[in-house]
């Protein structure tokens, strides 16, 4: 079992696959550091931890689902009503489910702590669940589920003058919701789907973007 130092967390790592499906049109100009399409936003943030540590807690192969919506322009400040609800992985035993609540709730530090920080959503609920994400090793597509909750799935975007088998991608974006230096890979939703705690909506076809993520903290 991890105990907290006097001083705070233990040193952590998270390296995974972070994607979510949007109301936005393609491409989401969150990612661009722009007010969204409609000037609200709704939708689904999943997680895929690959490799993961919390002091001496290993995450390898766990997930985290998040709904979530806001007005206005969160990379500015200048948002409003943001709510969120986030669900963690029914796998995780008891150590797991505190160093994941501790990563995603930003107690820990690193990018998360500056996400949660600039975002301040209300939390409209919390929970232990069933969770399935599934990646494409060469990013064809992103899938992630929640049973009965949440369904979120995407096919990477492409068009009559995108080589096969490329993608569509942007680096350097300024609005990056894994924190600098990764790249973006775009996509097109098939499923975007939430019944729970108070959010509620069913669409396809508005966009979706992959990141692989690399956090660490407490710093």
């Amino acid at each position: 079992m991890t105990e907290q130092s006097s001083n705070g967390p233990p040193r952590w790592r998270l390296t995974g696959d972070w994607f979510d499906v949007c109301k936005c049109a393609i491409p989401c100009p969150c990612t661009f550091a722009q007010e969204p399409t409609t000037g609200d936003c709704e939708g689904v943030l999943a997680w895929h931890i690959r490799e993961g540590s919390f002091g001496d807690v290993r995450l390898d192969g766990l997930n985290v689902v998040m709904v979530a919506s806001f007005t206005g322009n969160v990379w500015t400040n200048t948002h409003s009503d943001p709510k969120a609800a986030i669900f963690l992985d029914e796998r995780a035993d008891d150590d797991q489910r505190g160093a994941l609540g501790a990563i995603f709730g930003g107690q820990a530090g690193g990018w998360p702590r500056e996400f949660v920080e600039m975002f301040h959503g209300e939390m409209q609920g919390m929970d232990f669940a069933p969770i399935t994400v599934e990646v494409d090793d060469d990013l064809a597509s992103w899938r992630a589920e929640v049973p009965g909750r949440v369904t979120a799935a995407a096919e990477a975007l492409t068009g009559p003058t995108t080589a096969q088998g490329a993608r569509v991608q942007t680096s350097n974006a300024p609005g990056a919701e894994v924190g600098p230096g990764q790249v973006a890979t775009w996509g097109r939703a098939t499923t975007d789907r939430a019944d729970a705690f108070g959010f509620a909506w069913d669409r396809s076809g508005k966009s979706s973007k992959h990141f692989p993520f690399d956090w660490s903290g407490p710093d």
